[in-house]
């Protein structure tokens, strides 16, 4: 408490409100309808004052963006952080934010989604342990670098048409399995079963469009991955068995989005906000934060381009779990059924969602924006599978290259503080461009060999970007997690192979 006490000391407008949630009063900003609060432990909430200290030339500090958006109209409840907070497009990457439905001044913010709408995770078991994956590491991971095509720019192996991109994005998942690339049961473990319905093609721009059609089943690059991990360590047991996994247990992790379709949706989305803005002379505290209202015109319109989108990556997800399907079958001799190769969850981490959340007491209907945020719906909340009911949500959270993952699950507290979200990984703490400067491939690549695993990555520059010394610890952020009650320990699982672009 001391250290902490230390480090808010010449942050007066941060209070503590309990023993991992801060306080910025509204009253710090002119304009902010409510507080913002955030969720840190003393090594995160160092970050954070660091980064905030740093903050100069234009550069706004992830805290600093949580409190302009309270400043947005008709936000409800209070601007929220997780313990991955950092700095983003507007809002910060880690911040929760509800518009009341209600309002009609409530707006709608692509900066309160990203630019990689359902960037998201998704967990495959497989019957398989760590040690027949050790067996065959290398020829495994080079199998999985050939079959999925990774990087920037990189060409799917299944291109389509305009008229099939335009299926993919009305559908979702509903087109995987129709064309043959996704089981029956893949759809109920995937949020919303795979399928915004408020998606019409019509309203994304031939642009994304054309951005998109080769790109349907590639991972892109940054910090997407697939990973082939085992399970480490469990700490609830019931919920392990619920969804299949147990302790020396082979794994398969994809993490990516919607690539350029998604990209351009939201850069298509903040032009036009940003000339209604201008049109109706409205100033806002960070251009960045560009917005419209839920129902105008535009507001609507980008709400549809962006279900479109989040239809894409749930395709791009399933067509690239059909593809490793077909490689673990290849290298093991087995069908990918034989291997159990079911999906034990896939989540959404950037989106924007109407849902039902009790705020001051009051049932609302809210648009939440997570941008860098997981869903973490508790228990018997009826939008979760029937198998997952009643433990609660799985909750995928995704570390930096080579460190651990975790399986998290929902709560009730969750549903009562934190608009039924957690964190979504472990968040940066270094820029690309530092840790390119700071850090060199070799060793990185050296120590991921030392501890056992086996990285295939596009670019040798990719490998200091996304280094673990890029990123906060993910055992620290998901301990946070933990400790406030908005999602609970599962699984944790540790890499064997990582393939990057």
């Amino acid at each position: 408490m001391q250290e902490i006490g230390a480090m808010l000391e010449k942050m007066e407008h941060i209070t503590q409100e309990s023993e991992n949630v801060f306080v910025i009063a509204k009253g710090h900003k002119p304009g902010m309808h409510v507080d913002a609060k955030f969720y840190a432990t003393p090594p995160l909430l160092r970050q954070l004052v660091s980064e905030a200290n740093k903050s100069s030339g234009g550069f706004l500090s992830a805290l600093e963006q949580l409190a302009n958006v309270a400043t947005l109209p008709g936000i409800v409840g209070y601007s929220l952080g997780m313990p991955d907070l950092h700095s983003g497009y507007g809002f910060a990457i880690g911040n929760v934010a509800a518009m009341d439905m209600d309002d009609p001044n409530a707006v709608v913010s692509p900066g309160g989604v990203g630019f990689d709408i359902n960037c998201g995770v998704r967990l495959l078991r497989t019957n398989l342990t760590a040690q027949d994956i050790l067996e065959k590491q290398n020829v495994l991971a080079d199998a999985m670098a050939r079959a999925i095509p990774v990087g920037v720019g990189s060409n799917s192996n299944h291109r389509l048409t305009i008229p099939e991109l335009e299926e993919v994005l009305r559908d979702g998942m509903e087109w995987a399995k129709r064309v043959g690339y996704a089981w029956e049961e893949d759809l109920e473990v995937t949020e919303e079963n795979g399928r915004f319905k408020n998606a019409h093609p019509n309203d994304v721009s031939n642009r994304a469009k054309q951005r998109g059609k080769a790109q349907v089943g590639t991972l892109g690059s940054g910090n997407h991955y697939i990973e082939v991990q085992m399970v480490e360590e469990v700490f609830d047991e019931e919920a392990a068995a619920t969804m299949g996994l147990h302790k020396g247990q082979a794994c398969v992790m994809i993490h990516t989005g919607s690539r350029g379709l998604g990209h351009q949706v939201c850069s298509d989305a903040l032009s036009t906000c940003e000339k209604a803005l201008a049109r109706r002379n409205q100033r806002l505290v960070d251009r960045q934060l560009a917005c419209t209202p839920i129902d105008s015109a535009d507001g609507k319109k980008y709400l549809s381009a962006m279900s479109c989108a989040a239809n894409f990556a749930f395709c791009n997800r399933a067509l690239i779990t059909h593809d490793t399907r077909k490689v673990f079958s290849e290298v093991f001799g087995r069908s990918d059924r034989d291997l159990d190769m079911h999906v034990v969850y896939d989540v959404a981490h950037n989106i924007a969602k109407i849902e039902n959340h009790r705020i001051n007491n009051e049932e609302k209907r809210v648009l939440v924006h997570r941008k860098g945020a997981t869903r973490a719906f508790g228990p018997n909340h009826p939008c979760l599978p029937e198998k997952y009911r009643a433990m609660g949500q799985p909750v995928l959270i995704g570390g930096s290259m080579g460190t651990c993952s975790y399986v998290l699950i929902g709560t009730q507290s969750a549903m009562d503080h934190s608009f039924g979200s957690t964190c979504h990984g472990a968040g940066r703490c270094m820029s690309r461009n530092q840790a390119k400067r700071e850090l060199r491939t070799g060793a990185i690549m050296h120590n991921l060999q030392q501890h056992g695993v086996a990285l295939r990555a596009a670019t040798p520059h990719l490998v200091a970007e996304e280094a673990p010394q890029s990123y906060k610890d993910v055992s620290e952020v998901v301990d946070c997690c933990h400790l406030a009650g908005v999602s609970k320990k599962c699984v944790k699982l540790k890499p064997i192979v990582v393939v990057k672009g």
